[in-house]
């Protein structure tokens, strides 16, 4: 990735100041710098020229308050597991690191929400919530910090029945770019005072403020829950299956695509014995009655297009060995060529389209000689293709990134997004502006509007 200009001098004086304030809570040194800069994917490592480890909101104002003064980049950093480079420093700079703000503040089981700082990883959460009967929904199958979904505006499997972050995020309080401390909303449900800058905070990413803090929505744990797989003659099959049961108004809770290259992963990696064809996995939240029902009514809804196989189960052991196979897809896929790199990129389109979408991506991949599992959370349109790369093979490389520029454009094309949850960061910034042509100005207004100076998280989002 293209380097920034730096501050030389600026970022001298902040590292004195930290260095003295913070004490065995700053870190220059080079490992832990590299560590809190990309590490996924095949984005280059930009490290920060410093990391601080704040405890608190305060701190976090004061930090901002000294980089602001000497025009010092900063990067926030939670558990590091975004995709497109996000904890990246391209001129250098201070990372905050708030992992150790990890306290869950307050629970309101009344009302069903919550109050957390950024550092809570999700299933810390659900840990401290399972004994009061609530769970937090949002799962984007790595355990990231609420911080960093709540920036990113991650969703995962389960989007298709309870959202996104931006609908499960009630109000975050944030540190701005000239160290000011805000709160964006109240507790209440709904609001019509003034604007919404929540959900403008809600992936920004880190280029407006740092979040310290995240209220959040939160379900009762359902009564019961039915798992089910069904395997399909053709991706196409299993694409308008999934089409079927949105437009059916099945209230899936979740309903994933595992195309056959990755179910033979799958099978391999976690000892499963599912046919190699295309596959959907689905999950029903509700009543006994309820699940049984929306899980006859898919056996049936998937015969009409081809679908074999089916079962359903109701058994947690059952349920958590299907789940946590498809959790595990990821390093299922990079066992089918030890040694390779793992390119993950995802993009998303309108349901209707996504038979197409998935199908042409498939043909494409073969066309450029490249190895491209997909998988999907189908039922919002949402897919990934993992690419297995040879990081020495110069022309593999290059087929690769020409494959992820055609499918954003290609996703684009179909009225789609090309991202739909790991977000713009570093790797996604040439398409925004062909997604959302002007809009992007205005987003550039609001970014100078609210950091002039630039400080906070350059490089990431605007072209």
């Amino acid at each position: 990735m293209t380097a920034l200009q730096r501050n030389e001098d600026g970022i001298g004086a902040a590292l004195g100041i930290l260095k003295q304030q913070f004490g065995e809570r700053f870190s220059a040194g080079a490992a832990i710098r590299e560590q809190h800069a990309h590490t996924t994917t095949w984005i280059a490592n930009q490290p920060p020229d410093g990391v601080v480890f704040a405890q608190s909101t305060q701190e976090v104002s004061d930090v901002v308050k000294i980089c602001a003064a000497h025009k010092v980049p900063i990067i926030p950093f939670g558990t590091g597991t975004s995709l497109e480079g996000h904890v990246n420093a391209p001129a250098g700079g201070i990372s905050i690191d708030v992992s150790q703000m990890a306290d869950v503040l307050e629970v309101n089981a009344g009302d069903l929400d919550c109050r957390v700082q950024p550092g809570v990883t999700r299933m810390a959460l659900n840990t401290h919530l399972r004994d009061q009967g609530l769970f937090f929904p949002i799962d984007p199958g790595a355990d990231a910090s609420i911080g960093g979904m709540t920036a990113t505006r991650a969703s995962g499997t389960n989007a298709v029945r309870y959202g996104t972050m931006k609908d499960n995020v009630l109000s975050v309080e944030a540190v701005m770019a000239n160290g000011e401390i805000i709160r964006t909303a109240s507790r209440a449900r709904k609001s019509s005072a003034g604007y919404d800058l929540t959900r403008l905070m809600v992936g920004s990413e880190g280029t407006l403020g740092i979040i310290t803090e995240v209220s959040l929505r939160l379900q009762g744990i359902p009564e019961a829950i039915s798992a089910a797989s069904c395997s399909f003659p053709t991706i196409e099959a299993a694409c308008e299956a999934v089409m079927a049961v949105i437009q059916y108004g099945l209230p899936v809770a979740r309903i994933e695509l595992l195309d056959a290259l990755v179910v033979k992963a799958v099978n391999s990696y976690s000892k499963l014995t599912l046919p190699e064809t295309p596959l959907l996995l689905l999950e029903f939240h509700g009543s006994d009655a309820g699940v049984a029902e929306q899980a006859e009514t898919f056996g049936a809804l998937a015969e009409d297009f081809g679908g074999n196989g089916y079962a359903a189960t109701t058994s947690l052991e059952e349920r958590n060995k299907l789940w946590q196979a498809r959790h595990d897809a990821y390093w299922a896929m990079l066992a089918l060529r030890p040694g390779c790199k793992a390119v993950a990129t995802d993009v998303c389109v309108p349901i209707s389209k996504l038979a197409e979408a998935v199908g042409s991506a498939n043909e494409k991949a073969l066309e450029m000689g490249l190895i491209a599992p997909i998988v999907g959370h189908a039922g919002d349109g949402n897919f990934h293709a993992s690419l297995l790369v040879d990081m020495e093979d110069r022309d593999e490389v290059a087929r690769a990134e020409q494959f992820v520029s055609w499918l954003n454009d290609r996703a684009i094309a179909l009225g789609g997004t090309c991202t739909g949850e790991h977000g713009i960061g570093q790797g996604k910034r040439p398409y925004l502006r062909k997604e959302l042509g002007g809009a992007v100005d205005v987003m550039g207004a609001i970014k100078h509007a609210l950091d002039p100076d630039g400080i906070m998280n350059p490089g990431k989002i605007l072209p």
